[in-house]
């Protein structure tokens, strides 16, 4: 059987679209401001740009090898396994060009096969699905993220030393499910997903006191992996994370897990029954980074903050700023609607349960007199377009005479 083709270093057509995304996603008003100590001043208005914001590497290389499959395979249908990131924009912006999404209702019609191409989005597929893409014989071009890559390669470690991989991650992501498909490979392969310190809380008590393991499987369900026994498989663990989640809170899960672990089977064991590797990209803590920077050193009215809904790191973002002072996390610039109202997606307090959160819309939330300073970043999966495009929809509502 002849194995397909799978692309993963691009198509050698990087010059050939290097127009086409600088048409779709780039910003002058954005190089301006990174020009001008990244801000922006107009008016009444003080804008303050993170210093790290937008498209990460991965997620840049991710949609340049889409738009240089689209043009290489001009006579052949193209698909995506999915969201090739979570932008709206973005993968609007695909399915445009003529990419069509696995995901979407009725796809695919008729059925995939040879000859028909499959791009891999930025937070890879699951072991099985790859498995089944080219079992079908199709093309494949793999944007996988290398940061997602490295942390595919501990878990794997983990099971193979026999350890059951802890994935601090949201179990219906994309990312996290992909990762967690790695511990599988290996015979005895098992995992368990903690979504955050409640959850490794529970974990933690088991770890210590041990408990009803049917009320532990009920209650994490989905969240491990197929036949877990928490009486065997707590026993050596190795955390990993999402690649997007939020440091912190990864940093305090993987000492939690630690310090049950020494608990129950002492300290000196630890190098036996423990293991941790900071998994969390080098983009997403950038981001954070800065974004805390900018806190710190600037007196902000408010935050914005842009991307999709759907994105982790954005989603994290957002949660830094609330901390600090008003946040509207929002999807695209169209939530702006007017100086005085804007849909947003709201930080959800820690005991909000999983799943999406509803937009809402707030009034009154640009100052309507006197200077207005406002922070500004962007999720990894956000286009400059879009920033600039914010940028410039709030100097007109801030200077508006009405």
């Amino acid at each position: 059987m002849v194995q397909p083709l799978i692309f993963r270093k691009g198509l050698d057509l990087k010059d050939a679209v290097k127009g086409d995304l600088a048409r779709d996603y780039h910003s002058a008003v954005v190089d301006d401001i990174r020009a001008q100590d990244f801000t922006y001043e107009s008016g009444r208005l003080t804008i303050h740009l993170a210093r790290e914001f937008g498209f990460c590497y991965g997620v840049d290389r991710a949609v340049d090898y889409a738009y240089q499959a689209r043009k290489r395979f001009e006579q052949q249908r193209v698909f995506l396994t999915g969201e090739i990131i979570h932008n709206p924009h973005v993968n609007d912006k695909l399915r445009t060009a003529g990419i069509r999404f696995l995901s979407d209702p009725g796809e695919p019609s008729p059925p995939l096969g040879p000859g028909d191409v499959v791009i891999i989005p930025a937070f890879g597929v699951t072991v099985h699905e790859l498995a089944r893409l080219q079992a079908l014989g199709c093309t494949l071009v793999d944007t996988t993220c290398g940061s997602v890559l490295n942390v595919w390669k501990n878990v794997t470690r983990y099971a193979r030393e026999g350890f059951t991989a802890v994935i601090h991650g949201k179990v219906k992501h994309e990312e996290t499910q992909a990762t967690a498909s790695q511990a599988l490979k290996v015979p005895g392969g098992r995992y368990l997903v903690v979504l955050d310190r409640q959850e490794t809380g529970r974990v933690c008590d088991y770890i210590r006191h041990g408990g009803n393991a049917a009320e532990f499987m009920a209650a994490f369900g989905a969240a491990a992996s197929a036949g877990f026994d928490p009486d065997v498989d707590l026993g050596r663990i190795g955390l990993a994370n999402q690649t997007t989640m939020l440091m912190s809170e990864s940093l305090e899960i993987a000492d939690m897990l630690r310090e049950a672990m020494a608990d129950r089977y002492g300290a000196e064991a630890l190098a036996d029954r423990y293991r941790a590797f900071d998994t969390i990209c080098s983009a997403t803590q950038e981001r954070q980074d800065a974004v805390l920077s900018l806190l710190d050193a600037e007196p902000i009215d408010l935050m914005l903050v842009v991307g999709g809904y759907n994105s982790s790191n954005t989603c994290n973002l957002a949660r830094i700023c609330a901390d600090r002072v008003p946040t509207y996390h929002i999807a695209d610039v169209d939530r702006l609607e007017s100086p005085d109202r804007v849909r947003h997606r709201p930080v959800p307090p820690p005991d909000h349960p999983p799943g999406p959160v509803p937009e809402e819309v707030a009034t009154g939330w640009l100052p309507r007199s006197g200077p207005v300073r406002i922070g500004l970043t962007a999720g990894a999966s956000t286009p400059n377009n879009i920033i600039g495009m914010v940028v410039e929809r709030l100097a007109a509502f801030a200077n508006d005479p009405a």
